[in-house]
């Protein structure tokens, strides 16, 4: 019998490298070194190669239990097929709108998507108090409940146009982010322009050879 070599198994919703590469700002190194992170995240609790919601909440805050609307928000969104789950596919893809060279419309697409909490293709006002109430919450600050609503209503008033009320849509918020791009700063993840220098460790691991990387 001839000599049988394999490789390891990959995991459920696993996908081509070079195919992610193509379709996102990382390069097939980068992809490579992501997949490492990846298999580390979805066995943190459940080693199924699935990024389950308690995985993704331990990833950010370092506990399982620690519930958080922006970061359901981002999990949601990330979890493209809406299955409970994120696929390594859709964690690559959806990590590379925060690439440095993602493009701005797929930034502020994304924004708009993670306001519009009950995906009805606007932004109302409660909406975005309790998506500021999240973030000052995630930032460990306290506002007064005053200065929140006087913040959500002054972004209502710049935001919308003198032909259209409330709730903000899609163009009103492209136009009024184009104003004020440091509404998306948090949409870019500095680090992600070379993984493999921000995760050396995971770069030996990966499959692709030195002059590819």
């Amino acid at each position: 019998m001839g000599c049988y070599h394999s490789k390891k198994p990959k995991s459920q919703g696993y996908e081509d490298p070079t195919v992610l590469a193509a379709e996102t700002p990382f390069t097939v190194s980068e992809v490579e070194a992501l997949y490492e992170l990846f298999k580390k995240l979805s066995s943190s609790i459940i080693n199924d190669g699935l990024i389950h919601r308690e995985e993704f909440q331990l990833a950010l805050f370092r506990n399982r239990n620690m519930k958080n609307l922006f970061a359901d928000r981002i999990f949601d969104l990330f979890d493209v097929k809406r299955n409970g789950v994120i696929e390594f596919g859709e964690f690559v893809r959806s990590l590379g709108i925060f690439h440095p060279n993602a493009s701005i419309k797929d930034k502020i697409t994304f924004a708009f998507r993670l306001y519009d909490l009950r995906q009805t293709g606007f932004i109302e006002q409660e909406e975005l108090k309790e998506m500021v109430l999240a973030l000052l919450h995630e930032s460990e600050l306290t506002l007064s409940d005053d200065v929140i609503e006087t913040i959500v209503e002054k972004v209502f008033t710049q935001c919308c146009t003198a032909s259209h009320t409330y709730p903000i849509d899609q163009e009103e918020w492209r136009e009024f982010v184009m104003k004020y791009p440091s509404l998306i700063k948090n949409m870019t993840l500095p680090y992600l322009k070379d993984i493999t220098m921000a995760f050396p460790s995971f770069v030996a691991s990966t499959e692709v050879e030195d002059s590819e990387i």
